[in-house]
């Protein structure tokens, strides 16, 4: 797990890349929560997603937002932490050019910039976000959503109450074929203390079920032509 030093926006951009031995492997980009509420790349939910996607032998990469850790510049509200993981995905895809798809994972504001980035990027081919913060941040720009994935809340979530997060995403317009799965975690708070081994496990079961799924889908996108 190499530390590495990433060109930014604002600055470098501190960041920790687990290569994988093939070469077209998916790439997998894990986003952490605020920067100004504690968030960064070692956090307990951020540490076991890029550990799940690197045992599953992805070219995974997390990193810090600019202003936290070592990474240079300050929090940009929002804007500038998208342009950094546009940055970031843009550095891990030149040493994996031939990556079969992308995966974007993020906790809380992570999820957020996360799932504005899968908007913009057509090789995101699926997404998790862990504790979306649905009544901090507008969600209408999923309008509508590209690709399929999976929100997991704690149930005991006192920062983002369950039912906001329920209330925003069931009104979420997607394209055809794709599903956005919803998850509760029963007595989780928003850091998922203590139910660590249950998040991991929620998200284990959706990549078993959804990965062979997105390896075939992006097999006939190759075919036709068409995301």
């Amino acid at each position: 797990m190499p530390d590495v030093i990433i060109p930014g926006p604002a600055g470098r951009l501190e960041g920790r890349y687990s290569p994988s031995e093939d070469p077209t492997a998916p790439v997998a980009l894990i986003l952490h929560a605020h920067p100004l509420g504690g968030g960064h790349m070692d956090n307990p939910a951020i540490d076991m997603m890029y550990d799940v996607f690197r045992k599953r032998n992805y070219a995974t990469l997390k990193f810090n937002f600019r202003g936290v850790g070592r990474s240079q510049g300050s929090f940009d509200q929002g804007l500038g932490e998208l342009s950094d993981a546009a940055s970031v995905l843009d550095w891990v895809q030149g040493y994996n050019q031939s990556a079969r798809f992308c995966w974007v994972a993020g906790h809380s504001f992570g999820a957020w910039v996360g799932m504005q980035l899968l908007m913009r990027r057509p090789e995101v081919a699926g997404f998790i976000s862990v504790a979306p913060p649905t009544n901090m941040y507008d969600f209408t720009f999923l309008a509508p959503c590209p690709a399929s994935g999976i929100i997991v809340h704690g149930g005991a979530d006192k920062i983002v109450p369950p039912d906001d997060v329920e209330r925003v995403m069931s009104k979420v317009r997607v394209q055809k074929g794709i599903v956005i799965s919803r998850e509760i975690i029963p007595n989780a708070n928003h850091l998922f203390t203590d139910h660590q081994e249950e998040l991991e496990n929620s998200i284990q079961t959706y990549l078993e079920d959804r990965l062979p799924i997105v390896e075939k889908e992006r097999s006939e996108t190759k075919i036709t032509g068409k995301r």
